[in-house]
């Protein structure tokens, strides 16, 4: 009878370490999948900037994003696909990218700007508000 024994044993063990594998999978994809959201929505700016950026439109292809800096406010990072911005209100800006690079600038009313994906926060160092459209564009979906 002691063999029985073992092998029961033996059997048990197995199961208990299946089971705490598929545990620890599941923990360690649950905070993966946390971690992930949370840092996406971290740098969205229509989430990050909710005050001063607004979704006017998203689809699969693109996401339209209506943006107003008052005069003094600075945004938090935050991180764009490629984009276009078309300026409706033009003013003077300081950008912060994302490696520590500070430039300054004026965009003008009428201003139509091509950028490459960014990480970065953007001042309004001028007098006067800042009013954009961005689109953001998205991944062509397969065909």
């Amino acid at each position: 009878m002691p063999y029985k024994n073992n092998g029961l044993q033996f059997a048990l063990e197995k199961a208990f370490l299946v089971v705490m594998r598929l545990i620890i999978s599941a923990v360690i994809a649950t905070f993966t999948f946390i971690v992930w959201t949370t840092s996406v929505s971290a740098q969205d700016p229509a989430v990050i900037q909710s005050k001063t950026v607004k979704v006017k439109f998203e689809n699969e292809r693109v996401r339209v994003l209506e943006a107003e800096l008052p005069p003094g406010v600075k945004e938090q990072v935050h991180s764009h696909p490629a984009y276009v911005i078309y300026v409706l209100a033009g003013g003077k800006y300081r950008n912060y990218a994302a490696d520590g690079k500070t430039t300054e600038g004026e965009l003008k009313t009428g201003d139509v700007i091509y950028r490459e994906p960014l990480t970065h926060a953007s001042e309004n160092i001028g007098t006067t508000t800042l009013h954009m459209i961005l689109v953001e564009l998205k991944a062509a979906p397969s065909r």
